[in-house]
């Protein structure tokens, strides 16, 4: 061994140190670049694994024979094998810089463990806050902004007034506008949250903010965590976030429920189910006692609070949870080049210079000279701001939201084709920053990686001509509620849902996710003769069965008859009272519970029914000339009843009254809940 070091010693000094530099040079550049190579989860793992092995080796060779060649003094051969490994140094270098750059714009996908939240103190613009003013505050102590900030604003203002418990925002602020409460505590989104509801679309406007509290606390979402790999069959939660920021996404961004969609995917299948939930459809919300109320309600209580209520309305677990702030999809779409899809022709036109023009306003929610249009027709190639457009459009359209929901399905559709097509590193680089910009998940990192075999696979189907993976749309059938807010003392439009519908959706989606055995169909009929068209279904489409949410109607106007028939088919315990009326005797003036009540909560009605003033004139002797007129063919005073075998007192049975005001359900092109001039859709 002395013999050996006295070998080297003696040996050329230049090459020696070229020897030691590139060896020390090849180990920190490869520690790296096996740390970044490692961190691909997922990611092709027998071939990066093979790859470290392959250059472990290389060392271990170039260790060994570098020194050999240096003694035997066979520089040639030695400056080869050295100008070879030290190559190997920059590239090291490189992969490792650009591995660790598209890991960190990943990472910025992911929810952040803390975030600042803020509560304001809300009033009317026309009101002021003095000792005796009276202020709402929700009653919940899992409210971050609602009740944990509010308390502590109050502590740090040393606000020393009454204090209203309130189980509801929407209930709250109401109150606020009819001048019962002064002042309100809300989260400081509450222009996003709020201003989707008719009464409360200028919310901004009309109100202003006495005091503000912010806080930075542990990010709410940072819990909502899961395991799933995204190798097997799993669920995601689209939730669109009308960011007012300009550029990026807020982790903490409030949303407004207007875009609640449910995606299933099977890796294994390639398969995915989309269903679209409409904003005003009027289901239990987990975190509010389970009181009915619009599904986008949910959001003002947060994230864990929209998915818990969904979850309890399709007994399907969401595994993971994305927001996509909608400003971001124009950068999106951009960055892809466009995109195609068709576009629906729309019902109505924004105005006579557009008709026939899908039309919307732009990203900034601007109309005027800023209005974006776009033409109906198959496969259209639109960019970012027309993507947003025919996204957020749903005035155009007799299914209103329903219709909007298709539109959004397929601009997502769309966009997935088009990112599996991007094939310049450039382009993919450019891709991810927008996309890390304006998306927020609960997926971890690792987790996100391991989708890479699944995008591998759709990319081969596409380069083979086939779809680059099955997409089952779906379509819920609803009809129109006009519900009665006895709280609020107000009416709100909302959907109902046909249960049968709902039921054939979760039944696809639970097969698509393995949780049930697909059933096979085994038979199938065809008629050459028949009009119907035998493409793909959408799940759920026509399927008008189940029980649904039932309505106190408005029974005035109608006869003691119909009312009687009305309480026994609904189990109802009906009580008359006869008051005097101007309205014509025996029909039902007023009733004791109010239209659009729901009829769950009802077992007792009281109709109060029109009878005849009685006059009782003070008695007089009649002069003894004067007689009392005779009137032909009237022998009595007695007053008129109506004729019970009258059939004009009898309900129609051809058109009977619907026994639930505000349900057409033979017309679903009527829908209520659409408010024209609601611009925070």
């Amino acid at each position: 061994m002395k013999q050996y070091l006295k070998k080297i010693k003696q040996a050329s000094k230049p090459f020696l140190i070229t020897y030691y530099i590139i060896v020390i040079g090849f180990v920190i550049s490869y520690i790296f670049f096996a740390r970044s190579l490692i961190s691909l989860v997922g990611i092709e793992t027998t071939i990066r694994y093979l790859i470290l092995g392959f250059f472990v080796l290389w060392f271990v060779l170039y260790l060994w024979f570098g020194i050999k060649l240096i003694l035997k003094k066979k520089k040639k051969t030695f400056i080869t094998f050295s100008i070879l490994t030290f190559l190997f140094i920059p590239v090291f270098s490189g992969v490792s810089f650009i591995i660790d750059k598209m890991y960190n714009k990943l990472e910025n996908f992911t929810i952040k463990n803390t975030s600042t939240y803020q509560s304001v103190l809300l009033t009317k613009n026309d009101q002021n806050i003095t000792a005796t003013s009276k202020l709402g505050m929700i009653n919940n102590e899992n409210d971050r902004e609602g009740y944990v900030l509010a308390k502590e604003m109050i502590e740090k203002e040393q606000i020393n007034n009454e204090i209203v418990p309130y189980d509801d925002y929407l209930i709250m602020l109401n109150d606020l506008y009819n001048g019962n409460i002064d002042g309100v505590f809300v989260s400081g989104d509450y222009k996003i949250l709020f201003g989707n509801e008719e009464k409360f679309q200028k919310i901004g406007d009309e109100t202003k903010i006495v005091y503000s509290y912010q806080k930075e606390m542990k990010t709410e979402e940072s819990k909502l965590t899961s395991t799933k790999k995204l190798t097997e069959p799993f669920t995601v939660l689209v939730l669109g976030v009308d960011s007012e920021a300009q550029n990026g996404l807020n982790p903490n961004a409030a949303f407004n429920g207007d875009t609640l969609m449910l995606v299933t995917f099977n890796p294994n299948t390639l398969t995915s189910t989309m269903f679209s939930i409409p904003r005003d459809m009027y289901v239990p919300i987990a975190c509010n006692h389970n009181r009915y109320n619009k599904i986008n309600s949910a959001a003002a209580y947060g994230t864990n609070c929209v998915i818990n209520t969904i979850e309890q309305l399709t007994d399907i677990k969401v595994d993971y949870f994305v927001k996509v702030n909608f400003k971001g999809v124009v950068d999106l779409v951009n960055a892809l080049g466009g995109i195609n899809v068709d576009i629906e022709t729309p019902d109505y036109s924004y105005d006579k210079a557009h008709q026939g023009l899908v039309c919307e306003q732009d990203s900034q929610r601007r109309f005027g000279e800023h209005l974006v249009c776009i033409n109906p027709g198959e496969n259209v190639h639109i960019d970012g701001e027309q993507a947003l457009a025919y996204a957020r459009c749903r005035h155009l359209y007799k299914l209103s939201d329903i219709a909007r929901n298709k539109h959004q399905q397929a601009i997502i559709e769309a966009v997935a084709k088009k990112i599996v097509q991007v094939s310049s590193f450039s382009d993919f680089e450019k891709l991810l920053d927008t996309i890390s910009n304006n998306i927020a998940t609960n997926m971890q990192t690792p987790q996100i990686l391991s989708f890479y075999q699944t995008i591998k696979n759709m990319l081969i189907n596409s380069l083979k001509g086939e779809d680059f993976m099955t997409i089952q749309k779906t379509y819920l059938e609803y009809y129109g509620l006009n519900v009665w807010l006895p709280n609020a003392g107000m009416k709100t439009s909302a959907l109902g849902y046909y249960p049968g519908s709902l039921n054939a959706i979760t039944t696809s989606m639970k097969e698509n996710l393995g949780l049930i055995p697909i059933e096979t169909i085994k038979t199938f009929h065809y008629d050459f003769n028949s009009d119907k068209d035998y493409s793909t279904d959408v799940i759920g489409k026509g399927i008008r069965t189940g029980t649904i949410l039932q309505l106190m109607p408005n029974l005035s106007g109608q006869n003691v008859n119909y009312a009687e028939k009305w309480a026994t088919s609904h189990g109802i315990t009906l009580t008359k009272e006869f008051v005097e009326s101007d309205s014509i005797p025996g029909i039902i003036i007023n009733q004791s519970v109010h239209e659009g009540t729901f009829l769950k909560n009802v077992s007792n009605v009281t109709i109060y029914i029109s009878k005849a003033k009685i006059s009782n004139p003070k008695p007089t002797e009649p002069e003894e000339d004067l007689k009392l007129p005779t009137i032909p063919g009237n022998p009595t005073d007695e007053i008129d009843k109506p004729n019970e075998d009258d059939e004009t007192d009898k309900p129609d049975d051809k058109n009977p009254v619907s026994p639930t005001p505000g349900i057409d359900v033979d017309d679903k092109t009527n829908n209520d809940n659409d408010e024209k001039t609601d611009d925070k859709d």
